[in-house]
């Protein structure tokens, strides 16, 4: 009996070794890896302040709706405060706000507009003079997704920014 106690605690003593090991944070077990978190991504080194590119990558030009609305939510209105903001410091864009609908049982062209609308009045709202914007809804014309899943269908449910030189016919 004493001898199946020893024997279980060295099992028990070689198991606690091989959990320590496993759970080593020391760098001799495996190569390090360089930290390419915040490493520049090919091809956007040269994204300069101010430009189309800026305003895509580091600002956001969707803004996204529930399903029936043209309300902006928290999440719509931070976005939106970055575009007034980036604007703002760039005033020779025009902005084309494009907006879509993916509603069931509603008049997806009056939904999108309204939601166009809505973004277009937010960034007025916040100093974007409204000579320097056109609003118009597409319905479900150019959807992101056509599918009947909820969650895909949401993509749909937006208004598009889109930075101009000059002022376009609706």
């Amino acid at each position: 009996m004493n001898r199946m106690i020893k024997n279980i605690r060295r099992l028990l003593a070689a198991g606690m070794l091989v959990l320590a090991a496993s759970c080593s944070t020391s760098n001799t077990l495996a190569p390090a890896t360089p930290d390419v978190t915040n490493t520049e991504v090919a091809g956007f080194q040269n994204v300069q302040p101010g430009s189309e590119e800026d305003f895509i990558l580091n600002v956001g030009r969707r803004t996204y709706f529930t399903q029936g609305s043209a309300a902006l939510d928290s999440v719509a209105r931070a976005t939106l405060d970055t575009q007034i903001a980036w604007l703002t410091k760039h005033p020779r864009w025009l902005l084309k706000l494009q907006g879509f609908a993916d509603d069931p049982g509603t008049s997806e062209t009056a939904l999108s507009q309204q939601r166009a609308d809505a973004v277009m009045n937010y960034l007025a709202a916040g100093g974007i003079d409204r000579n320097r914007m056109w609003a118009k809804g597409y319905g479900k014309d150019r959807l992101v997704r056509d599918c009947p899943d909820t969650a895909c269908r949401s993509q749909n449910r937006r208004v598009v920014s889109n930075l101009r030189d000059e002022r376009e016919e609706l």
